[in-house]
């Protein structure tokens, strides 16, 4: 239940941040206004007592100056769908140093809210990552789902990782209570009628160590998912060393350039054909269009609970010039940033319910 409207304006500390590679850079962080709160309805679990607590439903995203409109939109977002939004603990992680300025900022939009942030050093990855087709996918925060089992304290069992570009349309617990099998890692949506071998170069395919000979004792065939929404077993994933086993191929692809979309195929490499299957509501994805043009996309065919703007085109990037996509219009309700003229595109009242899509 909503307990308040907008309230003041915040403005954040110009901070120097990483946003990417290592080196420091000064990037003073947008304003942005305080969120609506929203409390527990009747029936949820009991308030909190840390991070261990078994009631909670854990959120893992990444945290940087250049993407934290868009982070800003999802947690207000995810928020506003919650039956239980007090049980939700979002763990944060971010380019160090920085990781102060931007928990300030967090912190005042959202004054209620459970978080923690974790600082990710570029130099864990640095020398593991490949130039991509879009320079932003190199940049280090990126990979650092690849660690968030290290990151997290152990007591947490799962986490669902989502992306800093999407918008919630239900209820994130449906997403936290996904089944996972004795034999799954991670679950996520999965495309099945999506070219899987256009992840991979020709010289993969022609490989006769690589190719299809990768896949051939999966539990199922291959399948592209996206991994901007997935739900992570983190026990399971420290006890089998799904981090290095990521990081292996990251090390033939420097040798054998196998494939070129930055930190994706990876995960394909070591996840597909055993990824539990969610249903395709919680990733509605490519509204960002392609990696080269990011022009405007629809809805996939049936039901919405989560939207995401993956691809080049972001909602704030393309309604600040001027030329927004339809969609691009109710990611806008949730846009808790202040523009020059000191007002936000966010109200109490706005963002469309579920049934409305």
């Amino acid at each position: 239940m909503m307990a308040g409207a907008v309230a003041l304006l915040f403005l954040a500390t110009a901070a120097a941040v990483l946003v990417s590679g290592g080196e420091a850079g000064a990037e003073a962080l947008p304003r942005f206004a305080e969120a609506p709160e929203y409390r527990n309805g009747e029936g949820c679990p009991a308030a909190a007592a840390g991070v261990c607590d078994p009631g909670l439903v854990h959120i893992a995203m990444t945290l940087d100056a250049h993407y934290l409109r868009g982070s800003m939109a999802a947690i207000y977002s995810l928020l506003k769908h919650a039956s239980c939004p007090e049980s939700l603990f979002f763990h944060f992680m971010a380019a160090a140093p920085g990781d102060a300025e931007l928990r300030r900022a967090v912190a005042a939009s959202f004054p209620s809210l459970r978080f923690e942030i974790y600082p990710f050093r570029a130099e864990a990855v640095a020398g593991l990552i490949s130039a991509s087709v879009r320079a932003a996918l190199e940049a280090p925060l990126n990979y650092a789902r690849n660690h968030l089992a290290d990151l997290l304290p152990p007591c947490v069992p799962r986490a669902i990782y989502l992306d800093s570009d999407v918008l919630a349309a239900d209820d994130v617990r449906r997403l936290w209570e996904t089944r996972l099998p004795a034999a799954a890692v991670v679950a996520a949506p999965e495309y099945c009628h999506a070219n899987f071998s256009r992840y991979f170069t020709p010289a993969f395919w022609s490989d006769p160590e690589l190719g299809a000979r990768v896949f051939a004792d999966r539990r199922r065939p291959p399948c592209y998912f996206n991994t901007g929404v997935m739900v992570i077993d983190l026990r399971r994933w420290r006890a089998g060393n799904y981090r290095r086993r990521i990081e292996r191929w990251m090390e033939i692809q420097k040798d054998k350039r196998i494939y070129e979309l930055g930190s994706l195929p990876p995960f394909l490499l070591v996840f597909a054909g055993e990824v539990e299957a969610v249903d395709l509501r919680w990733n509605q994805h490519g509204l960002g269009g392609d990696n080269v043009h990011g022009s405007c996309r629809p809805l996939h065919d049936g039901p919405v609970s989560l939207m995401h703007w993956s691809g080049k085109g972001k909602p704030w990037d393309r309604l600040d010039a001027g030329r927004p996509c339809p969609l691009d219009h109710t990611w806008k309700s949730y846009d808790l940033y202040i523009g020059g003229d000191g007002s936000s595109a966010a109200t109490p009242a706005s963002g469309p319910a579920l049934s409305s899509w």
